[in-house]
């Protein structure tokens, strides 16, 4: 339970403005995030809450499909990535000097050269096939130009899986699979109505293409082209690498060469690709076949920013006075105002008892003069409880509380 009689973080009566969107304006009068620096926030009681939640709902989808959940160092040696050469490629990697002048590190902005030696030891024979280890993990990349509030940041939490499959086969089954994967979890965070999946190219990743998972969104980083005839979305930066567009914008599908599509404006909510034999071959991570044979691993690697999606969440869902979190995210279940204070002992009861049955509970106990109902109830609002609890003289006498939840008419229920 949040009592707000001791609870340090504030609402601000005006918005802060210190990105382009609205929406990092309102996670801030909110008092869910402050700014550290460009690219960098922190996380208060609240909007931690919010991220714990979209982590939990991640990983409760991750471990229905039998991933494992690790967690890896955020440090690494510079000798890992010059196995796989991108030390120096990598244009956002942050390197770190040593006390030694012969020792260099990296903070990772991605865990392939950390994942591969670590399973080395675990996996090596068919019955090893489509093993998958997953994390959520803080990021860091050197950006040259950090926007958007939590869209593009220096540091950010990241869930990152991969994948480690015997055959070609097996891993392009196990690819289509956590596509089904993923738009469940953005089913569950009320964006799968809105997000496509896109093809994509990945730089310094893959040779092959990716696939994102891009939401529409009035601020955006991408244009997508999606296809009248077979609806496949195609990232803008893809299509003119691989000149499908001309100057006339004629287009042609990948899969289906249909020249009818539409533009939408987008933003990406993460990304899956296929890593193929780039990084088990450098580190030697092979698998015996039924055959007893050595087979080269291939790999896989799926991505969701936790903390971006929180972002892209709240973009979505805006409204102008407050964000409408979806109830599995919503940092309380409920938010009880007291009136009075000789009401604060039934209200202590009622949010023991809700807590009891695994609710969590805002108590609004502030008492002080300049704190009344309105701002009790705009607070509510701001934090987008979905059920407003008020206990007053007026609602003791008809021996209850008075109980509205989102979209429904308030009523008073007993004790």
């Amino acid at each position: 339970m949040i009592k707000l009689s001791n609870f340090p973080i504030k609402t601000l009566k005006t918005r802060p403005k210190i990105s382009d969107n609205v929406s990092t304006s309102i996670l801030l009068q909110a008092g869910f995030i402050r700014q550290t620096m460009a690219g960098v926030y922190n996380y208060t009681t609240l909007g931690l809450k919010i991220l714990r939640n979209i982590e939990n709902i991640v990983r409760e989808e991750m471990n229905n499909y039998w991933a494992s959940e690790v967690l890896m160092s955020s440090l690494s040696p510079k000798e890992l990535w010059d196995k796989t050469g991108r030390w120096d490629s990598i244009d956002v990697f942050f390197h770190l000097p040593s006390w030694h002048e012969w020792k260099e590190y990296g903070l990772n902005s991605t865990h392939e050269e950390i994942v591969t030696p670590l399973v080395w030891e675990f996996i090596n024979s068919y019955k090893d096939n489509n093993a998958c280890v997953y994390q959520m993990q803080t990021k860091f990349r050197n950006e040259k130009r950090a926007k958007s509030g939590l869209l593009r940041g220096r540091e950010f939490l990241m869930k990152d899986a991969y994948s480690f499959h015997i055959s070609n086969e097996e891993f392009e089954k196990y690819y289509e699979w956590m596509k089904d994967v993923y738009m469940k979890i953005f089913d569950r965070l009320w964006l799968a109505q809105d997000t496509y999946i896109t093809i994509a190219d990945w730089w310094c990743f893959t040779d092959k293409n990716s696939h994102e998972f891009q939401t529409l969104l009035a601020i955006w980083e991408d244009n997508i082209y999606i296809c009248d005839s077979c609806g496949l979305s195609h990232n803008e930066e893809l299509i003119n690498k691989e000149e499908l567009i001309n100057k006339e914008e004629w287009f042609k599908c990948f899969k289906c060469w249909d020249i009818n599509h539409r533009i939408e404006k987008a933003s990406e909510v993460w990304n899956i690709f296929p890593l193929e034999t780039k990084y088990s071959k450098p580190f030697w991570l092979k698998m015996l076949d039924e055959n007893n044979k050595t087979q080269d691993v291939i790999m896989g690697c799926y991505w969701i920013g936790i903390s971006r999606l929180m972002w892209v969440i709240a973009e979505y869902n805006m409204t102008e006075k407050w964000i409408s979190w979806p109830e599995s995210v919503a940092p309380a279940d409920y938010y009880i105002i007291v009136i009075w204070e000789q009401n604060l002992e039934k209200a202590s009861d009622l949010a023991e008892k809700l807590e009891s049955k695994w609710k969590s509970v805002i108590l609004d106990d502030r008492m002080w003069k300049k704190v009344g109902f309105g701002q009790k109830a705009g607070d509510c609002e701001l934090f987008w409880i979905p059920n407003r609890i008020v206990v007053s003289p007026k609602t003791i006498e008809a021996w209850g509380f008075e109980l509205t939840s989102r979209g429904e008419e308030s009523e008073i229920v007993s004790f």
